[in-house]
């Protein structure tokens, strides 16, 4: 038993979801003391992040030169949003301890549900929906562990703290379920490379209008810039891993590792800050982990479901080409494009003529034969 759960997979899908949680609770770290150093420029914290986004992977595009297989508008909305949700988190570090971030972060596990359901018509279990209520439980618990713990909470102001990051988590479930509509019907490199250059262009908008005079007034020092940037690169490399994670181990993985970066937050708060944790923190903690678990648990029986979703998904990023390949024969392109909806088409009456002539050609030699 224990040797078929301790397989290299599992291994090495472990060891990449604490390396991920690591790096969640890294941003938090790095975002906390650019806080207490008086630093608040959390657009131009994710700045960089987009631009590394766009560089890298709008590289990796280029040099395919394929074809764009969902409408760019699509990416600014997807840019926007995920882009005021990283303003929102990273706000809220200003008012509330980094504890609070972390586990309120949790928000966006039930907005996913609900939006999936909505949008996307993922069917969930009641195992599922009882594990989410475990969830909002602890998470109600955060918010009265702030109001109870008061100034030893770690923040100006706890309550709007919480509320920060309730918002930036519901746009945080807004940019999940869009990313994994595009990644099932358009291309993983295509929406790296699209979030990061929209993302950017945003962040540089927002930056020049609310944070320009912020940035003008930060002496920058090797204690500000050493987390500045380290955000930054934790950032993009988040965003980098967690497609591997999610083809790996699937969600169920993700979520589960990415639960422990709550317990690193805690580790940190207690030797690092030297700062007193309330009770109700714990308590808190312990409801979060038992309703992930239980949100986590019977994925093995939802295997067909999940195939069908990636044969609906399929089928669906067949259309996008179709209407690609539509798009670029209205525009006068040459027949020689990469476009595997206009090959297929074209394979199609290829073989259908091939077929007619053959057959016609049968016809003619039973006509000869007949006569003679």
């Amino acid at each position: 038993m224990l040797k078929q759960f301790w397989t290299k997979k599992t291994l090495v899908g472990l060891g990449l979801g604490q390396f991920l949680s690591l790096l969640i609770t890294s941003t938090g770290f790095s975002s906390s003391e650019l806080a207490k150093r008086g630093i608040n420029a959390p657009t131009s914290q994710s700045f960089l992040n987009y631009v590394l986004l766009s560089v890298v992977y709008g590289s990796v595009m280029l040099y395919r030169r394929q074809a764009l297989k969902a409408k760019w508008y699509y990416y600014v909305i997807l840019g926007l949003v995920d882009v005021e949700a990283n303003y929102l988190v990273v706000k809220a570090y200003q008012y509330t301890s980094i504890t609070s971030v972390m586990l309120l972060d949790c928000w966006s596990i039930p907005s996913v549900m609900l939006l999936t359901y909505i949008f996307l018509k993922t069917k969930y279990r009641y195992r599922k929906i009882a594990g989410v209520i475990v969830c909002v439980a602890g998470l109600v618990m955060v918010v009265f562990s702030d109001v109870h713990a008061g100034d030893r909470s770690g923040g100006s102001n706890p309550r709007k703290g919480d509320l920060l990051v309730i918002a930036g988590a519901t746009l945080y479930a807004i940019s999940n379920v869009s990313e994994e509509f595009l990644v099932k019907n358009a291309d993983r490199v295509e929406l790296m490379s699209f979030l990061g250059l929209f993302g950017a262009i945003i962040s540089a908008i927002q930056i020049s209008i609310v944070e320009r005079n912020e940035l003008k007034s930060i002496h920058w020092t090797a204690g500000a810039a050493f987390p500045f940037f380290g955000f930054s690169l934790a950032m993009f490399l988040f965003y980098s891993f967690v497609p591997v994670l999610l083809k790996m181990s699937g969600s169920t993985m993700l979520n589960l590792s990415l639960l422990t970066s709550d317990m690193w937050a805690v580790v940190i708060r207690i030797f690092a800050y030297h700062e007193k944790v309330d009770w109700m923190y714990f308590l808190a903690f312990v409801a979060v982990a038992v309703g992930l678990i239980i949100y986590s648990g019977g994925d093995k029986d939802d295997d067909q479901r999940r195939a069908d979703v990636a044969d609906q998904g399929t089928e669906r990023s067949k259309h996008f080409d179709e209407e690609a390949g539509f798009d670029n024969l209205n525009r006068g392109n040459t027949v020689g494009s990469s476009k595997m909806g206009d090959t297929s088409r074209h394979d199609c009456m290829t073989s259908s003529g091939g077929r007619e002539t053959i057959e016609n050609m049968s016809i003619g030699k039973d006509m000869q034969g007949k006569k003679s």
